[in-house]
């Protein structure tokens, strides 16, 4: 459902203005990779109940967020490039650019399946938190304007690789729910709800900054 739920995404970043009942094919996007987002977190959570582990469903775990979190994302920003500068039907040569998140997310990806350091923290930033972090950047654009064509390239290139930068960063995933151990989850559950309250959906782009910010912070402190 995952893997389905993005290959979906893909199909309509393709219809990026077409309206869809009430919504935007960009915006049916969005809610489709939210929707993969789910399953993959449902997926990890029924493989611990059922403690049904296999090295194809880790496979197929990675091969689905590839597909989710990567290229869905890489071809919703390649289709926001060419929106913007006229025309969502024609190829802008600057929006080419946006398949480095997909290149990336796949090296991020593949570097995380052969690596056990990054079983309880994460080394770069996960593949589903830049997925969130460009729904929210192309909703601000949309609700503010266009940042122009070599910002975003450079906002591309910086974020998409911090996937496989050597910064530590803390996982989402609640162990139990004590206030101490899950002090930094609970700031970004709670920063989360009021950008997404004062904000909407740009704000999960801020939801991600933040979790950036506190997790280079943390790797000063440690």
């Amino acid at each position: 459902m995952n893997m389905l739920s993005g290959a979906i995404a893909c199909v309509l970043s393709f219809h990026y203005s077409e309206s869809f009942g009430s919504l935007l094919g960009y915006q049916w996007a969005f809610i489709f990779i939210g929707a993969a987002a789910i399953f993959d977190f449902c997926d990890g959570a029924a493989a611990r109940l059922l403690k049904a582990y296999s090295d194809m469903g880790k496979e197929l775990d990675s091969l689905s967020d590839l597909i989710s979190f990567g290229l869905a994302p890489a071809l919703l920003m390649f289709n926001t490039i060419n929106y913007f500068n006229g025309n969502v039907d024609a190829l802008t040569p600057w929006a080419f650019a946006a398949l480095y998140i997909v290149v990336i997310g796949g090296l991020r990806l593949a570097k995380f399946n052969v690596d056990d350091r990054q079983t309880t923290s994460f080394i770069g930033l996960p593949i589903p938190a830049n997925a969130i972090f460009w729904i929210g950047t192309m909703a601000w654009m949309h609700a503010h304007g266009y940042i122009g064509n070599i910002p975003t390239l450079l906002l591309i290139f910086i974020v998409a690789s911090l996937m496989v930068s050597r910064m530590r960063m803390f996982s989402l995933k609640f162990k139990n729910f004590e206030w101490r151990e899950n002090f930094r989850r609970y700031v970004i559950i709670g920063a989360a709800i009021l950008f997404v309250i004062t904000e909407g959906v740009p704000g999960l782009a801020w939801t991600i900054i933040l979790y950036i910010l506190i997790s280079a912070v943390a790797r000063k402190e440690a």
